[in-house]
């Protein structure tokens, strides 16, 4: 393949991670998560490690978003609970594949 037409589908094939790290940030994620976290609160970096135990099931995102919306992962947080289920589950798949 000629390097005019692989650079396009490389810099596509990045746009997922990040457009997920804009959302992240848009959605104040990392006022809790960033580096270094708020106290008591996992960084992004933390999550990734444990939650890749989810990578390659297909149903896990939108499970884990449902019950971090509903208060079932980490008690009840406002700011989880105020998330869109779609901004959620892509969250979640960002963090399962590792935040990169």
């Amino acid at each position: 393949m000629r390097a005019s037409l692989l650079l396009p589908l490389l810099l596509i094939a990045a746009l997922p991670a990040q457009a997920s790290s804009q959302l992240a940030l848009d959605k104040g994620c990392y006022s809790c998560h960033g580096e270094p976290p708020r106290r008591n609160t996992p960084s992004m970096a933390q999550l990734a490690t444990d939650y890749a135990r989810y990578r390659g099931q297909p149903d896990a995102p939108r499970q884990l978003a449902e019950k971090l919306r509903a208060g079932g992962l980490f008690a009840h947080i406002a700011a989880h609970e105020r998330l869109s289920l779609e901004d959620c589950e892509t969250l979640m798949r960002w963090i399962i594949e590792g935040t990169k």
